[in-house]
């Protein structure tokens, strides 16, 4: 190969790695609505363009990027050769209601109990997010990123002596 083939070659490579950064970016939601404890808080607006420009890359928060496998050591064992994931969203491997009668009913009939041990939703969401926020001095109270509702303050009996927050986590 000639020295002009090589350097053509490079360039190409170059510019096909810049127009797949660009276009994962794109593809990257500036905000994202964490609203599936609606009930009792109000959804979290999620600022995601800040929080990835705090990060290294994609896998400091999420265990896979798009387009990829699981990176997470927990995981790869044994999905280190499953298929390409389409999406990055914590909800399609944490259920939002792990003790709800439905999901442990699914669960019990399991023949292979691999996934017993996965947090759920909440814990995921929790795990990722605190040990960040301590190391980086961001907000780490409940209601700090948690507005409650009415809901959520009957709940956790906020009317009850002291603060709702003193008496432990739900």
């Amino acid at each position: 190969m000639s020295a002009k083939q090589i350097l053509t070659t490079l360039m190409m490579v170059l510019a096909l790695i810049v127009v797949g950064s660009t276009t994962m970016a794109a593809d990257m939601p500036e905000q994202v609505s964490l609203d599936t404890m609606v009930e009792l808080f109000e959804a979290v607006e999620f600022d995601h363009d800040m929080h990835s420009e705090l990060g290294e890359d994609c896998s400091v928060c999420h265990h896979h990027t798009t387009g990829t496998g699981t990176t997470d050591d927990r995981c790869i064992s044994c999905h280190a050769n499953s298929d390409e994931l389409e999406t990055v969203a914590c909800i399609n491997c944490h259920v939002s209601d792990p003790f709800s009668s439905e999901h442990l009913s699914r669960e019990s009939q399991e023949i292979y109990q691999f996934h017993i041990d996965r947090p759920g939703l909440k814990a995921a969401y929790h795990w990722n997010c605190i040990g960040c926020h301590e190391e980086m001095d961001g907000p780490t109270g409940c209601e700090d990123c948690h507005a409650r509702t009415p809901e959520g303050d009957e709940f956790y009996h906020k009317d009850a002596t002291g603060s709702a927050d003193e008496g432990g986590h739900h």
